[in-house]
């Protein structure tokens, strides 16, 4: 039996024992997914020739001069035309729908677990789903901010003529949902850590709020600072859809496919 195998038998009974899962999961779940990641050399601030990435996402550079980040926000969410959910996503939407999910805690913004059903989403650096006017608060679909993104070079609230920005944690901004993400990650019985190299806090704290087992799924290494490797009581460095679904072929979930 090869360990991969062994590994989702093993995943899959505590899966069967669980009953409070919480997932969080990091731009590997995105790269599978065909997002590229954003600082790789052919990551998306490469492609879209951004050449101070540290100021892309920084609220007061974004005050003063918005058209640097929507120059690239245009081909950001250019690529959600083509890309999807992967299996993994759908794996742990069909958990929720099981009711063995308690929450999913992302770091990643593409709202991916959401198109691929689940409803029980902290996205602790925000995301795409959703824009608002940072005058009048207005709320925005990614629709039709797209839709004011093609009319205009910076999209301006049609009600107050403010300017409108994604839901996106800016550096400078507070991140999202951090007292419900800890009280998640402390009520889990098993926690799982999928994608993420657990190297951004305050996100890679999390897990060691966990007092059940912890699952890490992730190709490469993972940072030890806040989560020991005695804490970790499975480690499986494979691909991520082909692991889960091992575990699903275990399990039988109707896992929904596009």
């Amino acid at each position: 039996m090869k360990m991969s195998d062994r590994q989702a038998g093993i995943c899959a009974g505590w899966i069967e024992d669980a009953s409070d899962i919480v997932l969080l999961s990091g731009a590997g779940l995105s790269t599978a997914a065909g997002i590229p990641d954003f600082r790789g050399p052919d990551g998306l601030y490469r492609r879209a020739g951004i050449d101070e990435p540290e100021s892309l996402f920084d609220i007061g550079r974004f005050d003063r001069d918005p058209s640097f980040f929507y120059g690239f926000h245009r081909k950001f969410l250019q690529l959600f035309e083509t890309v999807g959910p992967t299996f993994s996503h759908r794996f742990f939407a069909a958990l929720e729908r099981r009711g063995k999910l308690r929450s999913i805690i992302t770091q990643n913004i593409d709202a991916l677990h959401q198109a691929a059903g689940s409803s029980k989403v902290l996205e602790i650096h925000g995301g795409i789903g959703s824009n608002h006017c940072r005058q009048c608060g207005a709320f925005f679909s990614t629709e039709s901010l797209k839709a004011l993104m093609a009319a205009q070079t910076v999209p301006r609230c049609d009600r107050c003529g403010g300017l409108i920005k994604p839901d996106i944690v800016f550096f400078g901004e507070s991140v999202r949902h951090l007292e419900a993400c800890q009280e998640s990650a402390s009520e889990a019985d098993l926690f799982f850590v999928v994608g993420s190299s657990l190297v951004v806090t305050p996100a890679a704290m999390l897990p060691s709020f966990c007092r059940g087992r912890i699952v890490v799924v992730n190709r490469g290494d993972v940072a030890t600072t806040y989560l020991p490797k005695r804490r970790v009581d499975l480690f499986v460095e494979e691909d991520i859809d082909s692991f889960f679904r091992e575990v699903n072929s275990h399990l039988g979930l109707a896992v929904e496919t596009p």
